[in-house]
């Protein structure tokens, strides 16, 4: 595999650099992701992309692609990662825009992926239940048909970013008499529908970005229903191989660990800075060898969906390794920062919420509660534990 550009790819490289220094929202800074942003901050950036034909470069041509490269996809991350932008949301982009253009009909691609590309349309996932985690097939929420609509009943849970959706789209049981996995369907419901109720999840930080949803005799027309009645859990696994891709995240750990980098050398250690102590750099390195063979895997799995090949059992390997440095990067980021990464120090006993008391330098003040919120990113998408079984079955033929 080639790893150097040609004058071509550099060429599209400033590019993008260029236009993403023109043109991400100055409002939003070099922030990335906050706890305190709105919808609008959100979806900003998102919106600029829609109206220069860049928010889906992952999707086919006809239903708005780029029809970029692999490398122009991975230049594009490259370069938003290095300006901690904040991408499209991937409810929309990622999961169900994928699962319209490739299985649903011709009025459902009319009506949904438009809203998608532009960044006007939120959208929200409903599969995870209270009961029905890992073995998403156990899910209860029922969807009866009567007449022309369908009443759906039952309860999702961790439905991120709920509270903001126009629309989501929901795993649901039509078939309570055949093998789990055949009786689920896959519903799009308008979250502004009766009977729809979000109730919020205040997180350990207080921050507020998961719900429980709950749906009572929600009534959904039957032309919502993607595909075939009860072929859902294709669809879901489809879409879950395509979340999975996305978690792997080798951008913005890249980028990461340059800014690590940057906190070690200027934090010390018996007088010396942090980065010399020989046990931290050579978790650092390590981290950094993990790191550009994971990359290495990424720019492989986008070579084969560049030549038709959708993503498979690979998604799972960029998976499991992507949210492992993740979770490594923000440990190591705990270790830097020392006595000061403890959780809400110096705010938490004004009980204000606020850093107007915080102590310490401005880079080590979320650095606890980001290590707490990762650690959610090796259960979502499906488990560690499910994609290590996974890859057992489809690739070892165990």
């Amino acid at each position: 595999m080639n790893l150097e550009f040609t004058p071509e790819e550099q060429a599209f490289r400033d590019e993008v650099r260029t236009f993403i220094a023109e043109n991400h929202p100055t409002e939003l800074g070099d922030f990335g992701m906050r706890e305190d942003m709105t919808r609008e901050e959100m979806v900003a950036w998102h919106k600029v992309l829609g109206t220069k034909g860049w928010s889906v470069p992952a999707w086919p041509v006809e239903y708005g692609g780029t029809g970029w490269s692999p490398t122009q996809r991975y230049i594009w991350s490259e370069e938003n990662a290095r300006a901690n932008t904040f991408m499209p949301l991937p409810f929309g982009v990622s999961m169900v825009g994928p699962v319209i253009y490739t299985f649903g009909n011709e009025e459902q691609k009319a009506k949904h992926l438009p809203g998608i590309r532009s960044g006007e349309v939120w959208w929200c996932q409903g599969y995870s239940e209270p009961g029905a985690g890992s073995d998403l097939a156990s899910l209860k929420t029922t969807a009866v048909r009567d007449g022309d609509h369908y009443i759906i009943n039952g309860q999702k849970t961790w439905t991120t970013l709920a509270q903001h959706a126009d629309w989501g789209f929901f795993l649901c049981r039509t078939d309570s008499t055949v093998k789990a996995q055949e009786g689920i369907s896959f519903i799009l419901i308008d979250m502004n529908t009766p009977g729809v109720e979000v109730k919020p999840i205040k997180l350990l930080d207080g921050g507020y970005e998961v719900n429980e949803t709950w749906l009572t005799d929600v009534r959904v027309p039957v032309e919502n229903l993607v595909g075939q009645e009860n072929k859902g859990w294709t669809y879901a696994k489809f879409l879950l191989a395509h979340e999975r891709s996305g978690i792997a995240g080798v951008a913005r750990s890249k980028r990461g660990v340059e800014k690590l980098r940057e906190i070690a050398a200027n934090e010390t250690l018996d007088g010396a800075p942090l980065i010399k102590d020989y046990d931290f750099a050579k978790k650092v390195s390590q981290l950094e060898i993990d790191l550009a063979a994971l990359e290495i895997t990424e720019l492989r799995t986008l070579a084969g969906e560049q030549a038709g090949k959708g993503p498979g059992p690979e998604s799972s390997i960029l998976k499991i390794k992507g949210t492992e440095i993740q979770q490594r990067l923000t440990e190591l980021m705990l270790e830097a920062v020392g006595t000061y990464s403890a959780p809400y120090y110096g705010s938490i006993a004004n009980d204000t919420g606020s850093n107007e008391y915080a102590v310490g330098p401005a880079h080590a003040q979320h650095a606890a509660a980001t290590y707490f919120n990762m650690r959610k990113t090796s259960i979502y998408g499906g488990s560690n534990e499910i994609q290590r079984n996974i890859i057992t079955k489809m690739i070892l033929g165990l």
